[in-house]
């Protein structure tokens, strides 16, 4: 908890994450580790811890998004950051080619704003997983 003294936007440096990690449930670990695992690879994310029931995806040594054995979570939006519009396009490919189920192709979502480009999968669970680039095309 931040200090009451203490603003939000004196607590953080511009540009950074204000959440630090996300935890999803899954119905089978392997599954959804395989799944993640061939997805995640145009973002430059990958597996950075593996404990019994529990895989943490990250970059930098870092994991920053999990997937557990527990009650899967249900209906969950989860959208990653790609540095440009092409990196989106692999990772609907890689998500497809994984076993994901197409829930938007990649494009353009003006209705979000004017440069949000993304392309949007269901993982094994159902959760609508996203690579999304805010830059110009």
């Amino acid at each position: 908890m931040l200090p009451p003294t203490v603003g939000v936007s004196e607590a953080k440096d511009e540009g950074d994450a204000v959440i630090d990690h996300v935890v999803i449930g899954v119905a089978d670990v392997a599954t959804s580790r395989t799944f993640y695992e061939r997805a995640l690879i145009p973002l430059g994310v990958g597996v950075v811890l593996d404990l019994p029931g529990y895989v943490g995806f990250g970059d930098q040594g870092r994991p920053w998004f999990f997937v557990a054995a527990r009650e899967p979570t249900q209906k969950v939006h989860v959208a990653f950051t790609a540095p440009d519009r092409p990196t989106v396009d692999a990772f609907h490919q890689a998500a497809l080619a994984a076993g994901g189920v197409d829930n938007g192709p990649p494009g353009p979502r003006p209705i979000y704003h004017q440069h949000y480009y993304g392309g949007f999968v269901l993982d094994p669970d159902g959760n609508n997983i996203e690579a999304v680039c805010h830059l110009p095309g």
